[in-house]
């Protein structure tokens, strides 16, 4: 336990101390929230792969899809490093920062407004934004619970309460700098627990291959088989595994996810340069192969963790059903007391660089695309103190939304964060994805995509149309896709004019050095 504490101690120390560093970063909107967009390719990269990785995915996703596809589960991480991580940096990262530097834009709902010329599709974005990054916290915060209950047996309320004042102290003093600093330093911490993690818990069942053999030898379980794949041997360390239809699923939400949550398409607004780009594109999906591929890789092997207590709950009918969120903490719980405390400081890690990434995107969003507007149409203006000072106040106020939320936190993990993203994504990914690329994209068309991506996930939640929130969220991106280029075909064109200018933003003659002239 001291061992633990003192770990703890020591994260805490330096998450507050970075905070105060960076403080004198944040003196106006433009430093706050986006570093004054002179944010290096290493931290970028780090504050890319942070955020994306948080306990929801350590705890909720690696357990659940490790028990239903084993091995095979590998593949969701590969998914991640390679379309989530790779082709985002690559299609999304350069035309992210020139653009959204042209427009002016802080954030993906302003993108919107002044890109597509509405104030209503910003203010209507800022409002999707924030109610769905709600339920978001929320499964961050439940993977913390799992977590602490087995390391320190103590109500995980006081570690909720703990996390929410740490990460509203370095967020409210330093802005994007400091989250993005404590990132890199969360991002390292992260590498080293998920190495030393493995390798223990595979030691722990007498090495790899044997760990391989015990896999191959676990009957088929008929819940998540595939029919046509009935009856069959070893399906759990198979390279595709019982289900590759389901697991496709899961891979295109968690992998094509990213490219329309606000919180990550951000980091792209704040990047230095071209150079930080390229360099900043090669890190992540290094840093995503590692953590991604380290968590869904262990997860694979929950299955041989099955008979212990606390995985499988007996209901009083005598039904036996998986605790999906409890099967990593079990698998956990066997390791010595320095690598249980190294893996309470890696999901520490994960869960707050998630969190701060969350609330500076809903405090941001709130304050420049929907409270701003509103105030300034009343013949005032709202100078850039002002809108400083809202953000930091908003900040502490969805902390403390998260907090409520997460002391009466949704059973399930993964379902959770497959509504969230679902929903987001579905909204905003095909729009922002065109917009970047193509003149021809109408306002009426990003309409479609919030009614499609918004209404398909709310009308599911309440009457399943598709039972699965993975592949509900899923099927909206794609929907998404489908969709916008269509409706931009028969709605009125936009001003072309207009959108001319805005496209000149990568036509702009810029002087480099001869080191960096591939043009002879």
């Amino acid at each position: 336990m001291v061992i633990k504490v003192l770990l703890l101690i020591i994260f805490f120390g330096a998450m507050i101390g970075i905070g105060i560093y960076s403080r004198s970063k944040a003196r106006n909107v433009n430093d706050y929230v986006l570093g004054g967009r002179t944010v290096g390719p290493w931290i970028s990269a780090f504050a890319f792969g942070t955020s994306y990785f948080s306990s929801v995915v350590f705890i909720g996703y690696a357990g659940q899809f490790g028990w239903k596809y084993g091995l095979s589960s590998t593949w969701i991480g590969i998914g991640n490093a390679f379309i989530g991580s790779l082709l985002a940096w690559l299609i999304l990262g350069r035309r992210t920062r020139v653009m959204t530097q042209k427009l002016d834009a802080k954030t993906m709902p302003e993108y919107f407004g002044k890109r597509f010329d509405s104030k209503s599709l910003r203010i209507v974005g800022s409002l999707i934004a924030f109610i769905f990054l709600v339920p978001y916290t929320a499964g961050v915060y439940n993977g913390l619970s799992r977590l602490f209950g087995m390391a320190f047996n103590i109500d995980y309320r006081i570690c909720v309460i703990i996390m929410a004042l740490l990460t509203g102290a370095y967020v409210v003093i330093g802005g994007y700098m400091a989250t993005a600093l404590n990132d890199f330093v969360q991002g390292i911490i992260m590498l080293i627990g998920i190495c030393a993690v493995i390798g223990s818990v595979l030691a722990g069942q007498g090495g790899f291959l044997n760990a391989i053999k015990e896999l191959s030898i676990i009957p088929t379980d008929p819940t998540v088989t595939t029919p046509a794949l009935a009856d069959s041997q070893g399906l759990f360390a198979s390279f595709f595994g019982p289900d590759p239809l389901n697991l496709l699923g899961v891979v295109i939400l968690t992998s094509l996810g990213t490219w329309g949550l606000p919180q990550m398409v951000h980091k792209f607004y704040a990047i230095k340069d071209e150079k930080a780009v390229k360099t900043g594109t090669v890190v992540s999906t290094f840093f995503a192969i590692i953590i991604a591929g380290g968590c869904y890789f262990l997860g694979g092997f929950g299955r041989l963790f099955g008979d212990i207590e606390g995985v499988k709950v007996v209901a009083a009918d005598g039904t036996v059903s998986i605790a999906y969120d409890n099967i990593v903490p079990t698998m956990l719980s066997t390791l010595p007391d320095l690598l249980i405390g190294i893996v309470v400081v890696l999901v520490f890690s994960a869960s707050m660089s998630t969190l701060s990434s969350l609330v500076l995107t809903s405090s941001s969003t709130l304050t420049l695309d929907l409270i701003k507007p509103v105030y300034n149409s009343k013949d005032k203006k709202m100078t850039d103190k002002m809108q400083l000072r809202l953000m930091q106040v908003l900040v502490m106020c969805f902390i403390i939304l998260s907090v409520v939320i997460a002391f009466n936190p949704p059973t399930f993990i993964a379902q959770l964060m497959g509504v969230s993203w679902g929903a987001l994504a579905g909204a905003f990914l095909a729009p922002f994805m065109y917009g970047l690329y193509s003149k021809k994209i109408t306002k009426a068309a990003v309409w479609a995509s919030y009614i499609v991506g918004v209404g398909f996930t709310v009308i599911n939640i309440f009457h399943p149309i598709i039972k699965s929130p993975i592949n509900a969220g899923a099927a909206t991106m794609i929907a998404g896709l489908i969709i916008v280029p269509i409706v931009s075909l028969i709605t009125p064109k936009p001003d072309m004019a207009k959108i001319d200018e805005i496209f000149t933003c990568y036509d702009q003659t810029v002087t480099v050095p001869e080191t960096e002239n591939l043009g002879h």
